[in-house]
């Protein structure tokens, strides 16, 4: 699965859960037998359920597989990692020097985690000094190791300015944490807040009104609206947020805190030409094609659409993404449309989910016939059982999988 070939009919930049997929979709759906994907990673991973590894429910080991066993054999793997685009001359650049000429390209990048953009804060910092944070395989046990140590005290829970991917992680892990201290028989001796830079806890406002009121109130979970972290003081134990109303600053003392990573677009991405102002990649929000590159598309956390960055977005992205491309291959008009759909099962506390689904403009689809604005075990048995199948057998292997309910029933999406 390697090339020395300089050209290729479609480049697949990313082997995440949008480039993976759609790998297979161009194969197997489009036929093309010519095709690249760049990515340096040996090994996938199923980031939605660190939430889970992190509250000591799962085991981190079974969310990683070998990308050598996801990406479609009939494909070419090329294990680099981009340096840059220049889609004027239609070639890829890898920081090795290989430059990798295509006709069609679809940017599957995913976004960058920017630690260092909380001052104090690093990687490698994480698992010290009360520090913790699900967003990454190397530092998810932390969280499940502070968490059953923790006899008391205060424990913070922090989110970034927006986009993010799964903006439903920061306080999934919060509400689990209040869960767990409480059956641990210290919730008497602890202080839970949350602060997100966020005007509200949720954007849509069903789901933003059950949370406050089943589970905010009730459980005395704090929270902070408009509160950005910008500084850790480690040894002191120390977090500093901006206001972003007041523009005061606010330091909070902690015996736990558990941090959101900022995020940002890929550097080759924001520094080509494909970006726009925000530096994600400039797509129509509807068909997914770049709009001013027509043989660009992008789909998943690195495209410019104001959906939220979900893998249950990049399901409903993949079908439209392959179609307007093969349409677009043929000279045809793009039909295939995007609403904007994504999904969050908002864990509330072990064993309960809130599933929250919306389009474009926080409009609620729900799949089930239910109100999906309560705390239901069978959403948790979804999303702790059925979704991990899904991804991995259907996601990841660019197949509907299974098959969208009938629309009489829901939405006709796939909660993912």
């Amino acid at each position: 699965m390697t090339t020395t070939n300089p050209h290729h009919s479609i480049v697949i930049i990313g082997g995440g859960a949008a480039g993976a997929g759609m790998a297979h979709r161009v194969v197997e759906q489009l036929k093309c037998t010519d095709v690249a994907v760049i990515e340096p990673s040996e090994v996938h991973y199923y980031q939605p359920m660190w939430t889970l590894v992190g509250a000591g429910i799962v085991n981190r080991k079974t969310t990683a597989r070998n990308m050598a066993d996801l990406l479609p054999r009939q494909a070419n793997w090329i294990k680099e990692r981009v340096a840059s685009v220049d889609p004027d001359q239609k070639v890829v650049t890898a920081e090795g020097g290989n430059k990798i000429g295509y006709d069609w390209l679809i940017v599957a990048a995913g976004l960058k985690l920017d630690w260092e953009r909380v001052d104090g804060l690093s990687k490698e910092i994480v698992g010290q000094h009360g520090i913790c944070s699900n967003y990454s395989y190397d530092t998810v046990d932390d969280t499940w190791e502070m968490l059953r140590n923790f006899t008391g005290g205060t424990a913070l829970f922090t989110m970034p300015p927006m986009p993010i991917k799964c903006p439903g992680a920061p306080q999934k892990i919060a509400y689990l944490a209040e869960d767990y201290f409480r059956r641990k028989g210290i919730r008497d001796r602890c202080t839970v807040h949350y602060l997100t830079a966020t005007p509200g806890i949720f954007g849509v406002k069903k789901y933003a009104d059950a949370l406050t009121n089943r589970v905010l109130k009730p459980r005395d979970i704090q929270t902070s609206y408009r509160h950005n972290l910008v500084a850790i003081r480690p040894e002191a134990r120390e977090a500093v947020f901006e206001n972003l109303d007041s523009g005061e600053t606010v330091v909070h003392q902690y015996d736990m805190i558990h941090v959101t990573p900022p995020q940002s677009p890929p550097d080759f991405v924001k520094n080509s030409p494909l970006a726009n102002e925000a530096g994600w990649v400039d797509v129509d929000q509807y068909t997914m094609r770049h709009v001013r590159y027509p043989n660009v598309f992008a789909l998943g956390d690195c495209a410019g659409s104001p959906n939220s960055k979900t893998a249950a977005a990049v399901r409903s992205q993949a079908p439209v993404v392959v179609r307007n491309l093969a349409a677009a291959m043929g000279g045809g008009d793009l039909k295939a449309q995007y609403d904007g759909y994504g999904s969050c099962p908002l864990v509330t506390r072990y064993g309960r989910v809130i599933l929250a689904e919306f389009l474009y403009g926080g409009e609620v689809r729900e799949t089930f016939p239910f109100d999906q604005g309560k705390e239901r075990l069978s959403m948790y048995l979804l999303k702790r059982y059925v979704l991990p199948l899904v991804y991995w057998k259907g996601l990841v292997k660019g197949r509907q999988w299974p098959k969208p309910v009938p629309r009489d029933f829901g939405s006709g999406h796939d909660p993912l």
